[in-house]
C-alpha cells in the first residue's frame, strides 16, 4: 500500500517508462508533472478545507465565515490556488501538444473537466475576497452548483484516472512484492 501511495503522490511512472511526454518541442519537458501536482494537491487542500469547515460546522458548533487566518481559509486558499494553476498549465499544455497524440474523442471532455476544476476554484477564491458583499449569495450558489456538477461528471471524465491508475500502482507494487518474496 505504501509503495503505491508514494509512486501516486509523486507520479513516478508520469513519463511511461521513457523520457517522458512531448509537447510540440524537441525535448520532453516536465511541466505537466507540476500541474498535476498542483491540480491533485489543490483538490485535496480544498477537500481538507471543506472536511474542517464541515466539522467546525457540526462538531464545535462554529458557523461560517472563518476568518482569514484559520485552519479551513487557509487550507481552501492554497487548494484554490493550486485548482487555477494546475488546469491553466494542463490545458495549455494540451494545447501545444503535438495534435497525433492527443485524444480526439475525449478532447472536449477532458477540457470540459479541467473547466470544472478551474471554475470551482476562480469562483471559490472569488467568494473568500467577496464575502462581505452583495455578491456573494450568487457567489456561494455558482460555487456550489460547480461542484456539484463536478461531482455528477465525476465517474465519466478525466478525474476517473486517477483511482483506476492508483488501483493499477497498488496491484503492480504487490506483483512487484510478490516477486521478491
Amino acid at each position: 500500500m505504501w509503495q503505491a501511495v508514494s509512486d501516486a503522490s509523486t507520479l513516478r511512472y508520469l513519463e511511461g517508462g521513457g523520457p517522458g511526454c512531448f509537447s510540440g518541442e524537441e525535448a520532453p519537458e516536465d511541466n505537466r508533472r507540476f500541474y498535476h501536482h498542483c491540480t491533485f494537491y489543490g483538490f485535496l487542500l480544498c477537500f481538507a478545507a471543506t472536511t474542517v469547515a464541515t466539522s467546525y460546522h457540526y462538531v464545535l458548533v462554529r458557523e461560517a465565515p472563518y476568518p482569514w487566518y484559520d485552519l479551513p481559509v487557509l487550507l481552501g486558499v492554497a487548494g484554490g490556488l493550486g485548482l487555477t494553476v494546475g488546469p491553466i498549465g494542463l490545458f495549455t499544455a494540451k494545447l501545444r501538444r503535438d495534435p497525433v497524440l492527443l485524444d480526439h474523442i475525449r478532447f472536449g471532455m477532458d477540457v470540459a473537466f479541467l473547466a470544472m476544476l478551474f471554475a470551482t476554484s476562480l469562483i471559490g477564491l472569488a467568494l473568500l475576497f467577496l464575502r462581505e458583499t452583495p455578491a456573494s449569495g450568487i457567489l456561494l450558489a455558482l460555487h456550489l452548483g460547480v461542484v456539484f456538477s463536478l461531482f455528477v461528471t465525476m465517474p465519466y471524465g478525466k478525474f476517473v484516472h486517477g483511482l483506476y491508475r492508483f488501483a493499477a500502482l497498488l496491484r503492480y507494487a504487490r506483483e512487484c512484492r510478490d516477486l521478491v518474496e
